[in-house]
């Protein structure tokens, strides 16, 4: 992490008032950091740990935080200094787990196209298991543990055919796709683990999609686990670990999302699971960071069409493409605006797609030039998906924690957003 900075703020837990976040103003550090950029509440990210947690209490239970929501080193940092654990899904984030100190027996590894390098790093790292997705993998598994003199343990990625109730691009646990093995192809695996004498068929592991915001899929995916799960072991199979996965929704938009409480989302473990002795896995990643992050960005100037008045913002799809790409809701609020006439807005950025858009028909207080604005609930899939399209360098990204704040990223200057290009001047034949 950077050196950590004092603010010229009140230290308080987490937001506030509007402008204020973790004890730290936003617009004064606004001023010293150029917008667009991203914040992050570590308070609030502690909460969040804490609360689940709490709530495992009395459960073999490791919660393992879902890499790709927010990767940033510093933020697997604190995961690591809070107990929590890694759900990664690349080689990159498995080095970025272990570049941040993240102890390997609490690192999984999931995804459906693990390449046998990826393989072989998270072998020699000496992981806790692979969450294993389809019967290539499993064979190129046990050539490359064989090849190191490794036992590689294993969790079978079931896919149990349970829609998620989430947008379609983010549901993962139905069998139109891509995500796991079904159920009688598992049975199959663990009817002749002997032939893969390098590996540990010895874990099972769901995961149904992302921002659920009801317990019942939960509910029905783990049942479905549980029976094949007490069916293997009537058969003679120990299981040391079941991966829950997550999912778990949170508040984008505040009076209609509903997220389920830690305490009822474990209840459902608790009632699925009750007699498994083995050890619980949980792989949060939304719930843990998207609320305690922010993207501070300012107005370029209003744009009044025929029909529309545009906001154009100097933040832009490629610093935050949920909206674009889901056509998610972000609540955007103004840092300051005293009292102003409400107004409705199209809510875009300055990138040349009519994509770029973060909403529509939004209704603010009136915006000037120059007004610095908040978008919410920023701090999951915001700047891990963040791209230079446009070249337009990365954003910054800051850590607040009571009062204080700690810059975890530079915003990306145009030397560094082209290091890595070459002209054509050494031409080579393959």
């Amino acid at each position: 992490m950077s050196e950590l900075v004092e603010a010229t703020v009140e230290a308080t837990a987490a937001t506030t008032a509007i402008g204020t976040f973790d004890g730290v103003d936003l617009e004064r550090l606004a001023k010293q950091i150029p917008t667009p950029f991203y914040a992050y509440s570590a308070s609030a990210i502690r909460e969040r740990i804490r609360g689940l947690q709490d709530a495992l209490q009395g459960l073999d239970a490791l919660i393992c935080f879902a890499v790709k929501a927010n990767s940033n080193r510093a933020i697997l940092q604190l995961m690591r200094d809070a107990g929590v654990g890694a759900d990664t899904v690349s080689g990159g984030e498995l080095w970025r787990c272990l570049q941040a100190g993240m102890p390997p027996e609490r690192i999984v590894f999931s995804g459906v196209g693990k390449t046998g390098d990826e393989i072989a790093e998270a072998l020699r790292a000496g992981i806790l298991h692979l969450n294993v997705e389809s019967f290539g993998e499993l064979q190129l598994l046990q050539q490359v543990a064989q090849a190191q003199g490794a036992i590689a343990h294993v969790a079978v990625r079931i896919n149990p055919d349970v829609d998620a109730h989430t947008h379609e691009k983010i549901s993962t646990g139905k069998a139109e796709n891509k995500f796991g093995v079904s159920i009688d192809e598992a049975r199959r695996w663990f009817a002749q683990a002997a032939s893969f004498p390098n590996v540990r068929l010895n874990g099972l592991h769901v995961h149904i999609g992302s921002q659920i915001l009801s317990v019942e899929p939960f509910r029905q995916a783990l049942q479905r686990v549980a029976t094949f799960w007490r069916e293997l072991a009537a058969d003679g199979h120990v299981l040391s670990s079941i991966d829950t996965g997550g999912g778990l929704g949170v508040c984008y938009r505040a009076g209609h999302d509903h997220p389920v409480a830690p305490a009822d989302y474990v209840g459902v473990i608790r009632e699925t699971l009750a007699d498994f002795h083995g050890q619980i896995l949980l792989e949060p990643g939304r719930y843990l960071v998207a609320e305690a992050g922010v993207l501070v960005t300012s107005v370029i100037r209003v744009k009044r069409g025929d029909e529309r008045q545009f906001l154009v913002l100097d933040s832009a799809m490629n610093d935050l493409v949920r909206p674009s790409l889901y056509d998610a809701w972000h609540d955007i609020v103004p840092l300051a605006h005293g009292d102003r006439t409400p107004t409705t807005y199209d809510i875009v950025g300055p990138v040349c797609e009519t994509g770029d858009t973060f909403a529509r028909g939004r209704e603010l207080p009136e915006c000037r030039a120059g007004d610095l604005l908040m978008i919410k609930s920023a701090g999951a899939y915001g700047a891990s998906m963040s791209s230079t399209y446009n070249s337009r360098p990365l954003a910054a990204e800051v850590l607040l924690d009571r009062g204080r704040y700690a810059i975890i990223r530079r915003r990306q200057n145009r030397e560094g957003m082209v290091a890595d290009e070459l002209a054509a001047d050494h031409w080579q034949t393959a």
